[in-house]
């Protein structure tokens, strides 16, 4: 957000329960933007398409112009992705053995998974799953990432190769404006 919108303060992060629990309070975070700009951003994951997500949602109700309400295409990871020299440099492998198109994976979590086998030990150890686990992922999965995020990740070259993330940066400086 930062890089994005430097004025910005973001005063609250809520991840709690993943996108049901957003689901379940998209009216009341649509009422928290009659105050102030409030960013909520969820995975399109098996729905066909972003409005009809967000029809879903919301039903008929107007969402109020300070609610930035994004739907990344498939899932976030297609937005790490989209910076192909960051996640190079996390995976310690070739940009260019990294996807050009990841909006367009079926399934970007399990590209991202697949491309992890050949990183390093540590990175492979926090992404990939243990044998008999019952996650999806690695127990570090969520706090790695975080950290690519922090320092590695650069979303104005990634919104170059992710249209969905490219419509986020420009929604977000909409608001700022």
């Amino acid at each position: 957000m930062e890089d994005i919108l430097p004025t910005f303060e973001v005063a609250n992060m809520l991840r709690r329960g993943g996108n049901g629990y957003l689901k379940r309070k998209c009216l009341d975070f649509n009422r928290m933007a009659l105050r102030h700009p409030v960013f909520l951003m969820t995975d399109l994951d098996d729905t066909q398409c972003a409005s009809a997500l967000i029809n879903s949602w919301f039903g008929q109700v107007p969402k109020n112009a300070n609610l930035i309400f994004r739907v990344a295409v498939r899932e976030v990871e297609s937005w790490l992705l989209a910076d192909h020299q960051g996640m190079a440099t996390l995976l310690e492998r070739g940009a260019n053995n990294i996807t050009l198109n990841p909006d367009h994976l079926p399934d970007p979590k399990q590209y991202l998974l697949r491309c992890a086998k050949r990183a390093p030990r540590d990175v492979k150890n926090d992404l990939i799953r243990s044998k008999g686990a019952l996650a999806s992922q690695g127990l570090g999965y969520n706090s790695r990432l975080c950290s690519f995020v922090r320092e590695i990740w650069a979303p104005e070259q990634a919104s170059q190769r992710s249209d969905s993330l490219r419509r986020a940066v420009e929604r977000l400086r909409e608001v700022d404006q």
